[in-house]
């Protein structure tokens, strides 16, 4: 088996590279921010270590390695100033460490990591560490950290995340574009039986409507391919080839077992499909419009709305869990005596409810579209949702302007 470097740092133009649904005009609703985007929301910043290398047979500890981390950092990685906050799961078979005082407080302290199931710990222990280190942030903290699985083509029990992985995310976080598919903790995921990872999405509401803008990260790695849906378009029963095979020489090997061989007569059918509703997804909403955590708690319930939308059902086997802020009312969540904030009135909060579940399905839908054909461990092979397909079926379905 060969080994390669890990690859840490993709270049943009890679990624930049690949129309997203507001390139291609899809018909998801709602008005995009100007980089369409988390960031749209002034001060978030979004970090990933990509770590990729080897190919061929599984050996636990050496690879292949197909994982990473993503971090969101609220307000920026050099400002330390806690955000209202809240957090919801629509199914728990997952992991997001630190909501247990983030729904008793209602106070999201420091930067949310995204990582595989495996290294929760390594990622929440090496925020802590950075953070500690750094003047100005508190000394202490329950970091808030989630996870989907990447064990299908990824080395999960090698446990190849390290803490400087985990830092070079959190010092190289900024505002600005950010890298899609599989890149940071996305690497490895696979989403309605296409090769998945990470996505960002916005939506803006009119100046009548206050203005305000919504942004979602997702890391997608859930859903069965029958189910998947875009703007309406039943995409993955026009779609319902390209699935999960054996990429590797001669037959399919006995821990390959139930895996079709690529290119195999009736190997990658509908028929195969492997992908059942499980796996997970993990979503960060983040908004300037001035809500409490009270408030915040009903955004993030709207997450499931654009998650139906796309096809998704918080399956008995998928951890959905989802996690939002407010940038608003700066220097008044940690205040030592009392402080006075602004409350968005909930009769005018309905527009942000629409607009989460757009950036929801948006955001899905651009970590789709960023996500290439990747083969990893035991050369399983998961292909990328092929986007004249896709425009296809939108034009045949009547859904293209």
């Amino acid at each position: 088996m060969r080994y390669a470097i890990p690859l840490l740092v993709l270049p943009f133009a890679l990624a930049a590279q690949q129309p997203r649904e507001h390139d291609l005009k899809l018909p998801i609703g709602g008005t995009p921010g100007r980089l369409n985007a988390i960031t749209d929301v002034a001060g978030v910043e979004v970090g990933h270590t990509t770590l990729i290398s080897g190919s061929g047979k599984l050996v636990v500890g050496k690879g292949p390695v197909r994982t990473g981390v993503t971090v969101v950092h609220p307000r920026g990685k050099s400002n330390p100033d806690p955000v209202f906050g809240a957090w919801f799961t629509l199914n728990g078979n997952g992991e997001m460490t630190g909501t247990t005082w983030l729904q008793e407080g209602g106070i999201l302290e420091g930067p949310i990591g995204i990582t595989n199931t495996h290294s929760v710990g390594i990622v929440r222990d090496a925020i802590l560490m950075w953070q500690v280190g750094k003047p100005g942030l508190q000394p202490w903290g329950l970091p808030v950290v989630a996870e989907t699985y990447d064990g299908g083509l990824n080395d999960i029990n090698g446990f190849h995340v390290t803490p400087e992985h985990v830092k070079s995310a959190l010092d190289g976080a900024s505002g600005g574009p950010v890298l899609e598919g599989a890149v940071g903790g996305g690497t490895g995921m696979r989403c309605h039986g296409f090769k998945g990872g990470i996505g960002t999405a916005s939506r803006v509401l009119s100046a009548a409507q206050g203005g305000y803008t919504v942004g979602v990260l997702v890391q997608c790695n859930y859903g069965s391919r029958r189910d998947l849906r875009i703007a309406g378009v039943p995409v993955g029963e026009e779609i319902s080839d390209l699935q999960s095979c054996y990429a590797g020489p001669g037959d399919v090997p006995a821990e390959m077992r139930g895996v079709p061989k690529c290119g195999a007569s009736g190997g990658n059918d509908a028929a195969s499909d492997l992908n059942a509703e499980q796996g997970s997804i993990i979503v960060v909403v983040a908004t300037d419009a001035p809500l409490m955590p009270h408030q915040l708690q009903r955004i993030v319930k709207r997450v499931a709305v654009g998650l139906g939308r796309q096809g998704g059902f918080g399956g008995n086997g998928s951890g959905d869990i989802f996690v939002a802020f407010s940038t608003a009312n700066a220097r008044t969540a940690m205040a030592q005596d009392s402080s006075t904030v602004k409350m968005l009135s909930n009769a005018i909060i309905s527009p942000l409810f629409q607009a989460t579940a757009w950036a929801t399905e948006a955001a899905i839908t651009n970590a789709l579209l960023a996500s290439q054909t990747m083969t990893g461990a035991n050369d399983l092979r998961i292909y990328g949702m092929p986007r004249d397909r896709l425009m296809a079926a939108m034009r045949k379905y009547g859904r293209l302007p």
